[in-house]
């Protein structure tokens, strides 16, 4: 059953390819994006059912043994985040029907979205830093590609920051990498995890983390390093925003925790309190720069900063509750900021802007959008029984248990200022009357054809959040066994090396 390791990065691939050669025909590349989308969601499924079933899998492609051939694994963590990008995958293609316009499909949208997915599930997946790396390169070209698609000024400006700066991470990656395999011979991540341990100058081990944590931290807008992240992320259509936001910067936050849980942890006091520091200072200057704004998208955007930073302060803490936290985070965060994304593009198109101080009465007009902005919005914001209450406990507790009580009051209060936040969003778009100025202009009808594709995904996600918010045992469970794997590399390497 361990092909099933491959399909959730090949079916985009092979979709990808598809599109491309469709290019001229619109209609036939939304059918094989649609199509492309519910295969590759269905294979990340089968994957999470398969590994919730019978534990961690790995695959050696064609047949060389690790640590000397590429190596595929998946772990719990890697699932869990593997089926969130199938769903936010076959979501944001969906939406897209009625969003992207043909130029932009001619000019390759559909594949670029195929590829970003397989490179996202091959970062995921992969049992090696080399791939890793390679990995991060696919998903750097295909997520410029999409930023700049529109080729429209905002749009250059935006994508040319995002990726100069995501290209002197790569430096930085490229130069941990060449660092750490002279110093052990491998890069392979199980093995890795031997080799440190015979390494005996461990200053220089020490920077090298450093390095690492320096080129992820970029990649998952870490302080003081996400500086690219909200000029970026509200320049491209609002279907590209959301898979951005629902996926990037947590494939950073991945490789950030898969380091500093497998190889980088003979300093622990040293690595950690780093990123500890970072995360507390990545959550405050979040959800300040949210508060300071009043554009839709851009107040989203310093969210994602300020909710990466709960996500690594999960790992800094290093215990099993503040791991198992971490992964509900991720889990959570995916779904609700994808969700939040999408429904910023349908209150722009039913009051014609992003900016908040131009649009109002959505709550009159449009009362279903309203309901669906309050579950993910008021989730984002920690209001119980939504799952982002759950995610925020959790955390606050382990920070508690380790009598970290500056960070527990530091990530509650983080947590009050985005309730002020989202209820300034809720207030000025949704319940204040439309501005004297819009006001004579008439909405677009609420139940055009077009609404219905942007709304399905929005209703699902929805759902999703509710579902984790009510019924959180079962996702608390698999959180709960990816930090046992996390926290017990014993179980990774055994499972790659074979018990050496």
């Amino acid at each position: 059953m361990n092909w099933l390791l491959v399909l959730p990065i090949l079916i985009p691939f092979a979709f990808a390819a598809l599109c491309l050669l469709f290019r001229r025909d619109a209609g036939m590349q939304q059918q094989l994006g649609i199509l492309g989308g519910l295969l590759h969601l269905a294979a990340c499924l089968a994957l999470l059912a398969h590994v919730y079933k019978t534990g961690l899998i790995t695959m050696q492609v064609a047949g060389w043994p690790a640590p000397f051939g590429i190596t595929l694994v998946a772990d719990h963590l890697s699932v869990i985040l593997v089926a969130v990008t199938g769903i936010l995958g076959l979501s944001s293609i969906v939406y897209s029907k009625a969003e992207i316009r043909p130029g932009m499909l001619a000019a390759g949208y559909y594949s670029l979205m195929h590829i970003l997915l397989g490179g996202v599930c091959g970062a995921f997946l992969t049992g090696d830093l080399f791939n890793l790396y390679v990995w991060f390169e696919v998903m750097l070209m295909a997520s410029f590609g999409l930023l700049v698609l529109g080729q429209e000024k905002e749009q250059l400006d935006g994508g040319v920051k995002y990726v100069m700066i995501n290209l002197f991470s790569t430096l930085l990656f490229i130069s941990g990498l060449g660092l750490l395999y002279g110093m052990t011979g491998t890069l392979n991540m199980a093995d890795l995890h031997l080799e440190i341990q015979k390494v005996q100058d461990k200053a220089l081990l020490t920077a090298v983390a450093a390095i690492f944590m320096t080129a992820f931290g970029i990649k998952a807008g870490l302080f003081p390093l996400f500086s690219w992240l909200p000029v970026s992320y509200h320049t491209p259509p609002v279907a590209v925003s959301a898979i951005l936001a629902g996926l990037l910067t947590k494939v950073g936050v991945y490789a950030l925790i898969r380091m500093f849980t497998l190889i980088f942890t003979f300093d622990v006091a040293y690595t950690h309190g780093l990123l500890l520091i970072a995360a507390v200072l990545t959550m405050i200057t979040g959800v300040l720069g949210a508060a300071a704004y009043n554009e839709f998208r851009r107040i989203l955007s310093f969210h994602i900063i300020s909710q990466v930073g709960y996500m690594v302060l999960g790992l800094a803490l290093f215990t099993p509750l503040a791991i198992s936290g971490a992964v509900f985070y991720l889990l959570h965060h995916m779904i609700v900021k994808a969700n939040l994304f999408l429904i910023s593009g349908v209150s722009r198109n039913a009051a014609g802007s992003f900016e908040l101080s131009r649009i109002g009465g959505l709550y009159r007009h449009r009362g279903f959008l309203a309901l669906l902005f309050f579950i993910p919005a008021f989730s984002l914001a920690g209001f119980p029984p939504l799952s982002g209450f759950w995610a925020k406990m959790i955390l606050i507790r382990a920070s508690l248990e380790v009598q970290a009580y500056a960070v527990a009051g530091a990530a509650a209060g983080v947590g009050l200022l985005t309730v002020y936040s989202m209820t300034k969003i809720w207030g000025e778009a949704f319940w204040k009357p439309r501005p004297s100025a819009e006001a004579g202009k008439s909405l677009p009808p609420a139940r055009s054809e077009g609404e219905i594709w942007l709304l399905l995904p929005i209703t699902v996600l929805a759902i999703i959040t509710m579902v984790l918010g009510l019924v959180p045992g079962p996702f608390l469970a698999l959180a709960e066994q990816a930090a046992h794997e996390l926290l017990n590399p014993d179980i990774y390497v055994k499972a790659v090396l074979g018990g050496a």
